[in-house]
């Protein structure tokens, strides 16, 4: 397989999966990871997709938002993530014990509840080390490989864990009128297996996620009790939210929520 074969099965990909880490190139392709990093960089360096922490992504096409890694991600609608941690943080009473997913609105959350008289669950390996050094709830992590990007410690052999929680906190790439969607195939697994070890699925995501849809449905809306989202949220989308049965929370970006 030569350079150009290979850069058009990269960016066919993109089409369908708006981020591809290196690993992910590699056992497509089965070549080295440095041939996967020079074509990466020539696809960059081409304008054809975009170089990121770990792998590659598409860029916005069509006026859709191009769903981006863990580590691009935490940086953007920073202002509406923290408003929308606050507003999910009056959800939680002492002595509760809950599941905080992966993702940088969830990492909001996570440090406002780090010194609460709280039980919680995480998967995330950038929460985990931020309740181990700086937190005083109970906390308890997910056993298994981690994987850098999406940034979740997952063994893939075993089921949902033997955990059961009032609430499951989580994040999402993307929403459309079928659900929750994510591109990382491995998301969908570790979403599934959390979700039925809680009384009620809360979804943190800023209304921006309205408008990505990655490939991978993760969650109906059905299986959603409540959406805490901010005020940029169109009536539109708060109708599709509605009809599905879905409370929504609304948090006010600067200010009062």
């Amino acid at each position: 397989m030569n350079d150009a074969d290979r850069h058009k099965i990269i960016t066919d990909l993109l089409r369908d999966t708006p981020f591809a880490s290196v690993r992910d190139l590699q056992d497509r392709l089965g070549v080295s990871p440095a041939t996967i990093r020079r074509d990466i960089d020539k696809l960059h360096e081409t304008g054809r997709a975009k170089k990121v922490y770990g792998g590659i992504s598409a860029f916005e096409v069509g006026g859709r938002l191009a769903a981006r890694p863990y580590d691009e991600n935490r940086d953007i609608a920073v202002e509406a993530k923290r408003a929308i941690a606050g507003k999910a943080a009056s959800l939680v009473r002492d002595g509760d014990s809950i599941i905080v997913h992966a993702g940088s609105t969830c990492f909001q959350l996570g440090v406002l509840l780090a010194r609460r008289n709280l039980r919680i669950y995480t998967n995330s390996m950038p929460l985990a080390a931020y309740l181990g050094e700086h937190g005083s709830c109970h906390l308890s992590l997910a056993g298994g490989e981690l994987y850098r990007e999406p940034g979740i410690i997952h063994d893939p052999s075993s089921g949902a864990p033997d955990y059961f929680a009032s609430r499951f906190f989580v994040g999402t790439q993307g929403i459309g009128a079928q659900g929750l969607f994510e591109s990382h195939p491995l998301l969908v697994k570790a979403i599934g297996e959390l979700s039925t070890c809680a009384d009620e699925v809360v979804l943190l995501a800023d209304s921006r996620k309205f408008s990505i849809q990655p490939r991978n449905l993760v969650l109906s809306l059905s299986r959603v009790g409540t959406i805490v989202t901010d005020d940029g949220l169109s009536d539109a989308n708060a109708k599709l939210v509605e009809n599905a049965g879905v409370t929504i929370l609304i948090a006010n970006v600067g200010g009062v929520s």
